[in-house]
C-alpha cells in the first residue's frame, strides 16, 4: 500500500457468482457491523461495512451478484458500473476482491478474467475450498496465480482460515498495476474474444486442477435423485415446511411465556411507580402493552429466519427452486421468481427488492404482484394468536399439532392464491412469455451457523427496531384514540346501573365503564363505521379498528387487540393473557366477540389482504408509479375479503359457528 493509499480513505468491493460464498465472507469480515441502503439514483440495494487492512479500517462493500460484466439486469449493471469506475458516487475502487468458488472454478474464472482486463487491482478469494479439498481434489493454487498473475488467497469463512492472508494480499495490490492475462491477443471480433476467454480459462484449469473423478458429485448425484424427483420432492418439501412450522410452535413456547410474564411485570410496575392519571394508563395500556403484544412473538420471528437460512445455505433452497420450475413456468411466471418469492415468506419488501434479477419488465411486475400473497413473518403473530387461542392442544391423527397443519394451510393458501393471480395476470395485463430457467444447483455443503445466526440477529434488531419506532408511535396513538374524549361519570354510571362501574343498555346487556368507554372513543366510532361492512365477515367493531390499525403493519393487529382488550382494567384484578381477553370478549349485545370461525376467517383474510402500507411504498419506488401499488392494493382487498364472506358464511352454513 503506497503513502497516498493510507492518507485517504480506501473502498475494496466483492464481486463474484451468486452462490460462490461472497456474501459469507463479507460478513465474516465485517462482523456486525454493517450498514445497508440503496445506490443514488436507484433502487438497488447497497451493502458495505468496515474492514481493517494493515492497521488501516477500509470500506468493504458487496456487490450483488453477477456472471459477467456483460449486465443483463439492473444489479448486474448496477455491479459492473462500480468495477469498472463508471458510479460518480464511488469512483475508482482501491481493490476487488474476485470471489471464487474452488467447485466451480471454470464457470467463475469467466467474470475473473473480466475483472483482470480492466487493470483494477484484484485479489483473488478461493471460497469452498473445505469441500473441494473434502472430496480429494487438488489445486497448484501458486501456478494458478502465476496464470492469472493476481495474488489468490484460499479461505474459509466458517474457520476464518486465510483472512489475515487476505488482508495481506489486499494490503500489496492496492496501488499497483499489473498485466492482464494475455486471453483474446490474436483475436480481432468479438465473438472471437469470447471464444478466447473460455479456452483460455479451459488451459488454466486443466493446468492446475486434479478432479478425483471416482467420488466428484457423487454423492450429491444420489441425495438429488430423492430430492428433485418429481414426485417424492415435493412430498418431502411438504415435510420439511411442515416440520420447520411444527418446530416454530414447539421450541417457541417458553421464551414466549417468559417474554409475556415479564412485560405484564413491567406494565404492573409502571402503574405502581407512577401517578394515578393519563400517564399511568398511556405507558402501561398503551406503550408496553402494545409493543409488549408484538415483541413475545420475537422467539417465531427467530425461529422462521434461522430455518430459512439454513436451507438457503445448505443448498436445498436450489433444490427446491427447481421443483417448482415446472409450476411457475407453467402459469407463465420466469424460474428466477421463486428466490424472491421465497424471500418474501420472511417479507414481502427485500422479496419485491429481489425481483431485479429478472431481466424482463412484465415477468418482474408479474412477481412483484404475487410477492405479499406470500405469508411474511409480519403475518406470523397474527396465526399465532388466533391458533394458541382456539385450536390449542388439538392434533390431527393424534400426533400432528392442529396448530401446525392450520399454519401450513396458511402458507399454502397465499402460494395457491398467488398461483392463480401469476395465470390471470401473465395472460392479461401483464403477457408475455416466460424465457428459459438457467439455474445451478450448488453443492450441498454443511450450513455456516455463523452466518446463520448472523442472519438471525440481523433480522431480529430490524424487528425490533420496527417495534420500538413504527409500532411504539402506533400504540400511543390507538390508545389515544381509545382513551379520548374522556366519558364523564354521570354519563358512565347512571341511576339504573347495577353494579358499581357498570350501566344497563337498552337491550338489557350490562356493561363495564372501561366498555362504554371504549365504545364512545374515537376508535370506537371509527370502527362502528365500518362495521357494516366487515359484519358479514364475522368482525366485531373492535376488530375493525384493529384492521384498520394494521394497514401500518401488518403485525400491529395483535398490539391493537391487546391494547383493546386491556383498556380500563382493575388495576388489582388478577393480571390475564391476551388470549384469554380474546376468548372472552363480548359484543355490546353479549355475544362472544371471536369463534373458532372468526378466528380462522381473520386468519384468510390476512393471507390475502394489503395489510402493510411499507409494502405498497416499496412497490412504488420499484415500479416508478402509482398505478401498480394502488392496483395492488384493490385487487388484493376485494379478493381477501371474497375469500373471508366465503369462509365466514360457509362456516355458518355447515354450523360451525
Amino acid at each position: 500500500m503506497d503513502e497516498n493509499s493510507q492518507n485517504r480513505s480506501l473502498t475494496i468491493a466483492l464481486a463474484g457468482n451468486p452462490n460462490a460464498g461472497k456474501t459469507t465472507l463479507f460478513n465474516a469480515l465485517t462482523g456486525l457491523k454493517q450498514k445497508v441502503a440503496n445506490y443514488p439514483g436507484v433502487t438497488v440495494e447497497r451493502k458495505e461495512g468496515p474492514w481493517t487492512v494493515a492497521d488501516t479500517e477500509v470500506k468493504l462493500i458487496d456487490l450483488p451478484g453477477l456472471y459477467s460484466l456483460d449486465a443483463t439486469s439492473l444489479d448486474e449493471q448496477i455491479a459492473s458500473e462500480i468495477i469498472s469506475g463508471k458510479r460518480d458516487d464511488l469512483g475508482q475502487l482501491d481493490a476487488v476482491i474476485a470471489i471464487v468458488d474452488a467447485t466451480n472454478l471454470e464457470r467463475n474464472l469467466y467474470l475473473v478474467t473480466q475483472i483482470l482486463e480492466l487493470g483494477v487491482p484484484t485479489v483473488i478469494a478461493l471460497t469452498m475450498i473445505d469441500v473441494f479439498e473434502r472430496e480429494l481434489h487438488e489445486i497448484d493454487i501458486d501456478k494458478l496465480s502465476t496464470l492469472l498473475n493476481t495474488p489468490i488467497v484460499p479461505v474459509n469463512a466458517k474457520t476464518g482460515r486465510g483472512s489475515d492472508e487476505l488482508a495481506a494480499a489486499v494490503e500489496k495490490v492496492i496501488g499497483t498495476h499489473r498485466e492482464p492475462p494475455p486471453i483474446a491477443e490474436s483475436e480481432s471480433t468479438e465473438n472471437g474474444k469470447i471464444f478466447a476467454r473460455y479456452k483460455f480459462i479451459a488451459h488454466v484449469v486443466q493446468e492446475t486442477v486434479k478432479h478425483n473423478d471416482e467420488s466428484r458429485h457423487r454423492v450429491s448425484e444420489k441425495i438429488d435423485r430423492v430430492l428433485t424427483h418429481k414426485f417424492f420432492g415435493l412430498v418431502i418439501l411438504v415435510g420439511i415446511l411442515l416440520l420447520v412450522f411444527q418446530t416454530i410452535f414447539s421450541w417457541s413456547s417458553l421464551p414466549m411465556d417468559l417474554l409475556e410474564h415479564g412485560f405484564g411485570g413491567l406494565a404492573d410496575a409502571a402503574k405502581s411507580l407512577l401517578p394515578e392519571g393519563i400517564l399511568a394508563d398511556m405507558v402501561a395500556d398503551g406503550v408496553i402493552a402494545g409493543v409488549g403484544g408484538v415483541v413475545i412473538f420475537l422467539p417465531q420471528i427467530l425461529l422462521l429466519f434461522f430455518f430459512i437460512s439454513l436451507l438457503e445455505d445448505s443448498g436445498y433452497m436450489a433444490r427446491a427452486a427447481f421443483l417448482l420450475d415446472k409450476l411457475m413456468s407453467g402459469v407463465g411466471l420466469h424460474g428466477k421468481a421463486f428466490l424472491p418469492l421465497f424471500s418474501s415468506f420472511a417479507c414481502a419488501i427485500p422479496g419485491i427488492m429481489a425481483t431485479r434479477t429478472i431481466e424482463n419488465r412484465r415477468d418482474r411486475f408479474a412477481t412483484i404482484m404475487i410477492a405479499p400473497f406470500m405469508s411474511c413473518s409480519a403475518r406470523l403473530p397474527v396465526y399465532t394468536l388466533m391458533i394458541a387461542t382456539f385450536f390449542a392442544g388439538q392434533t390431527v391423527f393424534g400426533f400432528v399439532s392442529l396448530g401446525a397443519v392450520l399454519m401450513l394451510a396458511m402458507y399454502t393458501l397465499g402460494i395457491v392464491v398467488a398461483i392463480m393471480a401469476a395465470f390471470v395476470l401473465k395472460r392479461t395485463i401483464l403477457k408475455a412469455p416466460p424465457p428459459p430457467f438457467l439455474m445451478e444447483l450448488p453443492p450441498y455443503r454443511v450450513p455456516n451457523l455463523r452466518a446463520v445466526f448472523q442472519n438471525m440477529i440481523t433480522r431480529a434488531w430490524l424487528f425490533l427496531k420496527r417495534a420500538g419506532t413504527v409500532i411504539l408511535a402506533i400504540s400511543i396513538v390507538l390508545w389515544a384514540l381509545m382513551y379520548f374524549p374522556r366519558s364523564s361519570s354521570e354519563a358512565v354510571t347512571p341511576p339504573a346501573a347495577t353494579s358499581v362501574g357498570a350501566v344497563e343498555t337498552p337491550e338489557g346487556v350490562t356493561l363495564t365503564a372501561e366498555s362504554e368507554q371504549l365504545k364512545n372513543s374515537y376508535a370506537g366510532k371509527l370502527g362502528h363505521a365500518i362495521e357494516p361492512v366487515i359484519s358479514p365477515l364475522g368482525f366485531d367493531w373492535k376488530i375493525g379498528v384493529a384492521l384498520i390499525a394494521s394497514f401500518a403493519a401488518r403485525e400491529v393487529l395483535v398490539s391493537t387487540l391487546s391494547i383493546i382488550y386491556n383498556v380500563g382494567k382493575d388495576e388489582n384484578e388478577e393480571s390475564e393473557t391476551l388470549i384469554q381477553a380474546v376468548r372472552e370478549a363480548k359484543r355490546d349485545d353479549g355475544r362472544p366477540s371471536w369463534t373458532p370461525l372468526t378466528a380462522l376467517t381473520l386468519m384468510v383474510f390476512f393471507v390475502l389482504a394489503m395489510q402493510c402500507m411499507s409494502t405498497l411504498a416499496i412497490v412504488r419506488r420499484e415500479t416508478n408509479s402509482w398505478t401498480w401499488p394502488l392496483f395492488m392494493l384493490a385487487y388484493m382487498t376485494i379478493l381477501a375479503y371474497l375469500a373471508a364472506f366465503a369462509t365466514y358464511q360457509i362456516g355458518k352454513l355447515l354450523g360451525f359457528e
